[in-house]
């Protein structure tokens, strides 16, 4: 009598392996990428707008960045928005930013 198995038997799995599923499945990997791209915004901001913006989500390349009044979100959008996008660009080369959206009014 012979037994069927679907698949052969490829032996113990990998370390990396197994913890790539741990970070996937408890959500770390996200964490991580999401505290990365927050220091970014905070460090190409510097200190005249870091404390008045936030990072907010990235969509299709497009990073929300919220501001304390929509004044703010006019300066930057106006007159700073190059100069931030290319440092964001320099500072995180594995994420794909095409372009800055500001919005007027800091979430909670």
């Amino acid at each position: 009598m012979t037994i069927k198995r679907d698949k052969p038997e490829t032996g113990p799995e990998s370390l990396g392996d197994i913890l790539g599923a741990l970070f996937a499945a408890r959500g770390w990997g996200r964490r991580q990428e999401r505290l990365q791209l927050e220091k970014a915004w905070d460090a190409a901001a510097g200190e005249s707008y870091a404390g008045k913006t936030r990072a907010g989500a990235l969509r299709r390349g497009v990073l929300e960045v919220h501001t304390v009044n929509a004044v703010l979100m006019q300066e930057l959008n106006s007159f700073h928005k190059r100069r931030l996008l290319a440092e964001l660009k320099r500072r995180l080369p594995n994420t794909p930013i095409s372009d800055l959206r500001f919005k007027a009014g800091l979430p909670d």
